[in-house]
């Protein structure tokens, strides 16, 4: 494990994209449905207990948080999505927070999109895929809750979203630049610890992380 990542603390929490930090240096944003345990992901793989919010109310979070490891390093813990308990206005401003992000964004590197393993590649997710790809951003997708299930079964979900990607691709992007290769996968679990290994490599390379071996 990279210990540089334990040095993430909150700086902000911007409802708006003029409210975010200066936009410099490289970012990764954090993004999923709001009971994936998007909260739990990043407190793992920080190594801290409550950097991130684990709400017993999903869909609470209703702002872009900024959590920097360094001067010109952040994680982003985007709002989650498709909670059906959150008023239609409210989703509609956070789809347009999260669109204006994504395509204005200069120092996003990168987006890490977490699944339930057990439910994978929802719509919800499929939009968020498409607009990485409009947006040419490459994703790493963490199936999370992979102690769930068993070591075959894992590895089975992971294989039918690898076949889905494949299958959906052609309809996300007009345009070469993106395509299966912009997209690693790999398995999670907050509460095994599992995963937190090959996240933190996938996040030394779009941060140009100091402590890489």
């Amino acid at each position: 494990m990279n210990p540089f990542y334990q040095r993430a603390q909150f700086i902000l929490g911007a409802a708006a994209l003029s409210q975010c930090p200066p936009d410099c240096g490289h970012e990764v944003a954090f993004a999923g449905r709001s009971n994936v345990g998007k909260s739990s992901a990043l407190n793992a793989l920080t190594h801290q207990r409550s950097l991130a919010r684990v709400s017993k109310t999903p869909g609470r979070t209703q702002q872009i948080n900024f959590f920097a490891l360094d001067q010109d390093r952040r994680l982003v813990d985007l709002p989650g999505y498709g909670f059906a308990n959150v008023p239609v206005s409210v989703k509609r401003q956070w789809g347009e927070l999260l669109e204006h992000y994504f395509s204005r964004r200069d120092s996003l590197r990168g987006v890490v999109v977490l699944m339930d393993i057990r439910h994978p590649m929802t719509d919800l997710d499929e939009k968020m895929l498409a607009w990485c790809a409009q947006a040419k951003l490459p994703v790493h997708i963490l199936l999370t809750k992979a102690d769930k299930l068993t070591r075959n079964h894992a590895q089975q979900a992971m294989q039918q979203v690898q076949k889905l990607l494949a299958e959906r691709m052609a309809d996300w992007s007009e345009h070469k630049a993106w395509n299966l290769e912009s997209v690693t996968m790999s398995l999670f679990s907050a509460l095994k610890q599992q995963g937190i290994t090959e996240i933190q490599t996938q996040l030394d390379v779009w941060l140009q992380a100091p402590g890489r071996p």
